[in-house]
């Protein structure tokens, strides 16, 4: 076979690559390109593998899954069909017959003013509380403008969770998911119907959710069951369940790193977690990021489920309250416990009250 010149065999593979970036006419080379010599075809060949590169990453980016808005996890029935629940606590919690997905994470500060920025430019509802903006503590979100043009920003950190939101709030929230993240009005095709029939309600507990429901605020028995259940032909305890939602019996360290920690969790010790002090200072945030205890998941793979803020449920107590999980970053590891249960008005909005949500 005849060799091909190295000179030859250049000017022959840009005219190949020439080909594809529209460098050749329909009756042959460009004139530029078919009088190069050897060291001009060599360039080209160099700009064209840059081009090549940029047409790659933008391909990618073209084709790349977006990030889910709310990122989920799996919690499966598997050893949890039939049985009661943890019968090692006084009340028995966690039987769920059915697989469901949940948040990963408390719903952040990012993800509340999406929403807020949809729905809120006239806060009807109320779905905004001044003090988030106010309290360093846990700031937040700020409010910009007048009602009719309320905007909304991110203070500090958004992958930190909301606070100061009420049951109603959260379940707004799940209406807005349900009915696919639309703006607009606070109105029955925005927040107001959907995955709960509120209608205008800001307080009383005589709502249910819409069992076709896409996103709703998890039942006390789905929240409890992915903070603590993992089967014990599956590694875990003899009861399959947990004492603390970081896949642990033994009490929790507050630490955030350097590297991954297993078992720590935001909560008070004889220090805070943020800061390793036990001292309180009221200009500091105390609060944690999605992600801060990357060793310290549930077994289903959730996240914060103890300490950092507690958490709405939808079950009813006492005739007129919301359930609450889980505890918050100024307590001790007792509140982390699955014994630990809490509650309050469905109304109420403090700086330690956040929220997941739940999905089919």
């Amino acid at each position: 076979m005849t060799a091909i010149s190295s000179s030859r065999w250049t000017l022959t593979l840009a005219t190949l690559l020439a080909f594809f970036f529209g460098q050749i006419s329909p009756f042959g080379l460009v004139p530029e390109l078919e009088a190069a010599s050897p060291n001009a075809s060599a360039r080209i060949i160099k700009k064209l593998k840059k081009q090549i590169a940029s047409l790659k990453k933008r391909l990618a980016a073209a084709t790349a899954v977006p990030a889910p808005f709310i990122e989920m996890v799996t919690v499966g029935n598997a050893g949890n069909a039939a049985d009661a629940g943890n019968a090692s606590e006084a009340s028995v919690y966690g039987a769920v017959p059915y697989e469901y997905s949940i948040g990963k994470y408390e719903v952040t500060l990012a993800q509340y003013t999406a929403f807020l920025n949809a729905v809120a430019a006239t806060d009807t509802f109320g779905l905004y509380n001044a003090s988030i903006a106010t309290n360093l503590n846990i700031a937040g979100i700020s409010q910009s403008g007048s009602s009719g043009s309320f905007t909304y920003t991110v203070i500090g950190d958004g992958a930190r969770p909301v606070t100061y939101v009420s049951w109603f709030d959260a379940a707004r929230f799940c209406n807005w998911l349900h009915n696919g993240r639309p703006s607009g009005a606070q109105d029955a095709t925005t927040t107001e119907n959907g995955a709960y029939p509120l209608n205008g309600a800001t307080s009383g507990v005589a709502f249910t959710r819409n069992p076709r429901a896409k996103f709703w605020i998890p039942s006390e028995d789905e929240w409890y069951k992915a903070a603590f259940h993992q089967p014990a032909g599956q590694g875990g305890d003899g009861d399959d369940y947990w004492l603390y939602p970081t896949k642990s019996n033994a009490v929790p360290g507050n630490t955030i790193g350097p590297l991954p920690l297993a078992n720590h969790a935001n909560f008070f010790t004889s220090t805070f977690s943020v800061t390793q002090s036990g001292s309180y200072d009221s200009n500091q945030n105390y609060l944690t990021a999605a992600g801060s205890y990357p060793g310290s998941a549930s077994f289903y793979g959730t996240f914060d489920q103890g300490g950092n803020v507690w958490e709405w449920n939808d079950a009813v107590i006492s005739g007129s309250f919301r359930g609450l999980r889980g505890g918050s970053g100024g307590l001790n590891e007792n509140y982390l416990r699955s014994s630990n249960r809490n509650n309050n008005n469905p109304d109420s909005e403090t700086d330690g009250i956040g929220f997941r949500v739940a999905s089919p």
